[in-house]
């Protein structure tokens, strides 16, 4: 009987090693076999689809955007300089006059002043084409609602100063055209949390109690135009009537009453054909100044 019940107990003890062995030369096999390891190659050329497939949608979807609003998609522009071009010097401590930038890149630069006609569209084109351009608004012409140019603002549209009730700045002395810049720097930061960095004077008149009272109340430029848009076609400054590059474009918010009968986002896509067929694309303004 003890014979027995140790052979039995021998049996049972290889029988337990034996699948023991086995459990774990199979777990070995198991963790060194090929379908085990993560393929490389796979993994690359899926991020690979991936990123190119979200680069066509992106193109899609900006194609898709621009023929909305009847145009054809406008390039990239190019990445901001890692040094902004050197500002012009200026004489006797009030800021320099600017109405172009420096650049040999086929670049130009979009502003929209006033700040009068409030259309919820341009809004929505501006979100959809991804157009930068900079605002210089008078609070006399905001202060209805003060809200509107928000959403621009959360798109990365600049928010600039154009005085507080857009005089002729050349008629006033020099404390009265501080009230008005000054004022609007007030105005600007409480309602945007932002300073404005760049002053547009009204009409683009501007003397050097205006340059004073612009380095007085911190701004650091007047910017004026080399080109404006009216309804359908743009004025130029230049003999050629051609857009150059690094040009700054005056536009204003304004609606169908002013423009007769044509709405803000017409104009503003009038505009961007010219820009367009003239080989040129738009950048932010202040990346470069």
């Amino acid at each position: 009987m003890d014979r027995r019940i140790r052979g039995a107990a021998l049996a049972c003890l290889l029988l337990t090693a034996g699948l023991a062995t086995g459990c774990t030369t199979e777990s070995r096999a198991d963790s060194s076999s090929p379908s085990a390891a993560p393929d490389a190659s796979a993994s690359s050329e899926r991020a690979g689809r991936g990123e190119a497939g979200a680069r066509a949608d992106t193109k899609s979807a900006t194609a898709a955007a621009y023929r909305k609003w009847g145009l054809k998609p406008l390039a990239a522009p190019p990445a901001p300089p890692a040094t902004k071009p050197s500002r012009p010097a200026a004489e006797g401590g009030g800021v320099p006059v600017i109405s172009e930038i420096p650049t040999q890149q086929k670049i130009v630069f979009l502003t929209f002043d006033d700040g009068a006609e409030k259309d919820p569209k341009f809004v929505t084109m501006m979100r959809e084409l991804k157009i930068p351009f900079t605002m210089f608004l008078t609070d006399a012409a905001i202060r209805a609602d003060y809200g509107y140019f928000k959403p621009l603002q959360h798109l990365g549209d600049g928010v600039q100063n154009h005085t507080l009730t857009h005089p002729n700045l050349r008629t006033l002395g020099a404390s009265a055209q501080q009230r008005e810049i000054c004022g609007q720097q007030t105005k600007l930061k409480a309602e945007y949390g932002t300073t404005p960095r760049l002053l547009r004077p009204p009409y683009g008149n501007w003397n050097e109690d205006t340059r004073a009272a612009a380095a007085s109340c911190g701004l650091e430029a007047i910017v004026l135009w080399r080109e404006s848009m009216q309804i359908t076609n743009m004025q130029y400054q230049r003999g050629d009537k051609k857009l150059h590059p690094g040009d700054i474009i005056l536009a204003h918010f304004r609606g169908p009453s002013e423009l007769k009968g044509t709405t803000m986002t017409e104009m503003t896509a009038n505009l961007l054909r010219h820009i367009q067929e003239q080989g040129f694309t738009v950048a932010r303004l202040e990346d470069y100044l």
